[in-house]
């Protein structure tokens, strides 16, 4: 079956005449190169005139604040190390200084702990003197006791031994000869 599309034909009886493509056809150059020139004038002012002043001063705001963002950059640079160099120096300052209090504060409990300790070394001395004359005063009073108890103890012996008492100051010779060897 063969089936035809009536009533869907182009009028004029075909697909369009044969021709140059319009902007290619040459008889009309001449008024295209004519509105090339208006347009592109008109670009050009336009361009020159608005656009690239404003371009301009864009960049040369950014640029300024650039400038402006880079020097206070600096600035701050230069503040944060006299900040630093600053503390530095205080830091030096504060460790001098508690090392000289550490120093005085040993200084003075040496020389505290010198005092005391000399103090306690001359009462340990006065007390060991005494001690020592105490024992002196005591072995003196024993060794005198010894002298008498030695003449008793002879005389006693000496009476057991013989039946008699012996003389007191001859018993008192020999012992006092004894005690002197």
């Amino acid at each position: 079956m063969a089936e035809t599309n009536a009533g869907t034909e182009v009028p004029g009886g075909g697909h369009g005449e044969k021709g140059a493509f319009p902007p290619f056809d040459s008889s009309g150059f001449a008024s295209q190169l004519v509105w090339l020139v208006i347009a592109f004038g008109l670009l050009y002012i336009l361009m020159s005139k608005i656009a690239l002043p404003r371009i301009a001063g864009i960049l040369s705001e950014r640029s300024a604040k650039i400038a402006a963002d880079l020097a206070a950059a600096q600035k701050a640079k230069a503040d944060s190390d006299e900040a630093v160099a600053s503390y530095q120096t205080s830091l030096i300052k504060a460790r001098a200084k508690a090392q000289s209090i550490a120093a005085e504060t040993r200084a003075a409990v040496s020389a505290e702990t010198d005092t005391t300790r000399k103090s306690l070394e001359a009462d340990l001395s006065a007390k060991l003197a005494a001690a020592e004359a105490q024992i002196l005063a005591t072995k003196q009073a024993a060794l005198g006791n010894v002298s008498g108890i030695a003449v008793d103890a002879a005389n006693a012996i000496v009476e057991q031994l013989l039946g008699k008492a012996p003389e007191p100051h001859t018993v008192q010779a020999a012992v006092d000869a004894a005690m002197a060897k």
